[in-house]
């Protein structure tokens, strides 16, 4: 009994805990906030917060208000990320298809080397409108961990879907082409 409150034993029960205690801190700071998940689970759609950041072809500034009365698939991609490297082709063709029906895509690019994101625009084509999130100050309101993530909104600015990771076909068809004919 003496050996067990020896103070090396209890130095590594209080190190032990402290670690723990860290590690829990680390997983709950980093993931993401459920807020939005559960608000569209429930039916709800939750106004989106504003943004305004620069457009990053250098070209003034544009926050999400500017889009007000449109569709919008506001994706978050950096152009280090392989999964926004897959899905780049298939925003930039349901772009094609939605503009002229009253949506867009929007692209933020985050905490990138500008001439990476430029260039990795370039590569792809992509015609949508890009802005540019260089300290990653906007991703928190929207609880972004990770990218690709893309948030769909309806005319009315307020978020409609969500989906961490890529997009693929059935989810843009199923969460954004029915809010095409929602009236404004």
């Amino acid at each position: 009994m003496r050996r067990l409150l020896s103070p090396v034993p209890i130095a590594v029960v209080i190190a032990i805990a402290a670690l723990l205690g860290l590690l829990a801190y680390g997983v709950r700071s980093t993931a993401p906030d459920a807020g939005i998940e559960q608000a569209l689970a429930s039916g709800e759609r939750p106004q989106a917060p504003d943004l305004r950041l620069p457009r990053l072809d250098g070209r003034g500034q544009a926050s999400l208000a500017d889009f007000r009365g449109q569709v919008v698939v506001l994706n978050y991609w950096a152009s280090w990320c392989d999964p926004c490297r897959a899905e780049s082709p298939l925003l930039e063709r349901w772009h094609r298809r939605i503009s002229g029906r009253g949506g867009t895509v929007l692209g933020v690019d985050v905490m990138d080397v500008s001439s990476d994101a430029r260039a990795f625009v370039r590569e792809f084509g992509l015609t949508y409108p890009m802005l540019r999130d260089a300290d990653g100050a906007t991703q928190r309101s929207f609880g972004i961990v990770a990218y690709p993530e893309t948030i769909v909104l309806d005319r009315a600015g307020r978020i409609a879907a969500l989906r961490r990771g890529p997009v693929d076909e059935g989810f843009m068809r199923a969460e954004v082409a029915p809010l095409l004919e929602e009236p404004s």
